[in-house]
């Protein structure tokens, strides 16, 4: 800390549980408590998550977040849902509700430290309409920075019905975080999907690696050249898949003129990554393929897998640059 001011990265990839979202998506809940045996979970849906003591850890407890983060050179976060509470697959209306209160939860924390958090927007994606009503109140009326969802919502990243979100991303001069939902395969995934975390160890880079594919070979990039889309944990699988699918392109008649002689690599350059990759050959191979210039610092702050590149690292620390500039800090 240098006159007061904390020094150290901007972590774009923290996630927070508020209370004020409890309850309010209808039978979804959420809903933490404890069971009979005095065994804390949480629940979302008919999905339980079991044991889960979220009260008192960094997701809740401000000050030990603030603690850690000093600790840890941590400057800056964006704070984002919670992924097992984006909730894309539930009735709407329930969205609705659970977004607009957990959005003001969220200014709310904001306001008490703007020195050191900014907030992303929770949003009810399967009702485009509403979710474009909140997305203006949220920036609007909020301060709310960047909308953070997942990535499934019931149709694709290229359908057209997102065109007018993409719009009003760049009318409003905000970026997308797109970070795969917890709870969205829930019930759906194959059996061998249901065994040893592989929904979250295999599952979350199958999310991202469709969602790269769906904005680049859908043409979303092409049709919105200078809407800012952010994908977490670099994108999946993308970087080591990359040079195939350039290959594809070159080769299958799907693929779009734009998208031929490099156009693919070229495209796919145009989105923005986040460096929490865990181990450094990964992170060195999406350096590789895609550079450092829309690549952003993350932590996956609290989590099991909090980890990859140091907060102080002269890499990560030459990554603030960047991040300030996809969330319109400079």
């Amino acid at each position: 800390m240098v006159n007061g001011v904390v020094e150290g990265a901007i972590d774009i990839h923290a996630h927070i549980v508020l209370e004020a979202g409890f309850g309010m998506a209808g039978a979804a809940g959420p809903e933490l408590a404890d069971d009979a045996n005095g065994v804390p979970f949480f629940r979302i849906g008919g999905y339980t998550m079991k044991p889960m003591r979220y009260r008192g850890s960094v997701f809740m407890d401000l000050d030990r977040r603030l603690e850690r983060m000093d600790r840890d050179g941590i400057a800056l976060q964006l704070l984002s849902p919670n992924p097992l509470t984006m909730l894309h697959g539930i009735p709407a209306d329930d969205a609705v509700a659970f977004c607009r209160a957990h959005n003001e939860a969220m200014a709310e924390v904001v306001a008490r430290h703007p020195d050191r958090f900014l907030g992303g927007i929770a949003l009810p994606m399967q009702d485009v309409d509403a979710a474009l009503v909140e997305l203006d109140r949220s920036v609007r009326e909020l301060g709310l920075c960047a909308p953070y969802t997942g990535t499934h919502f019931g149709y694709d990243l290229d359908d057209g019905r997102l065109d007018d979100f993409y719009r009003t991303l760049v009318a409003l001069d905000v970026p997308w975080f797109l970070h795969p939902a917890s709870t969205d395969g829930v019930g759906t995934l194959p059996p061998a999907m249901k065994r040893f975390d592989l929904s979250l160890l295999f599952g979350y880079a199958i999310d991202e690696t469709l969602a790269v594919a769906q904005l680049v070979l859908g043409g979303v990039t092409q049709r919105h050249p200078t809407v800012d889309v952010c994908i977490s944990h670099g994108g999946g699988t993308m970087a080591l898949l990359a040079e195939k699918f350039q290959f594809a392109c070159d080769a299958r008649p799907w693929a779009a003129e734009h998208l031929r002689n490099g156009g693919f690599l070229a495209h796919l350059r145009h989105l923005w990554f986040d460096s929490h990759m865990d181990a450094q050959p990964a992170l060195d191979l999406l350096v590789s393929t895609v550079g450092t210039d829309h690549l952003v610092f993350g932590t996956n702050f609290g989590g099991w897998d909090c980890g990859g590149p140091h907060a102080r690292d002269a890499f990560t620390l030459s990554l603030n640059a960047n991040a300030r500039r996809l969330l319109r800090l400079t």
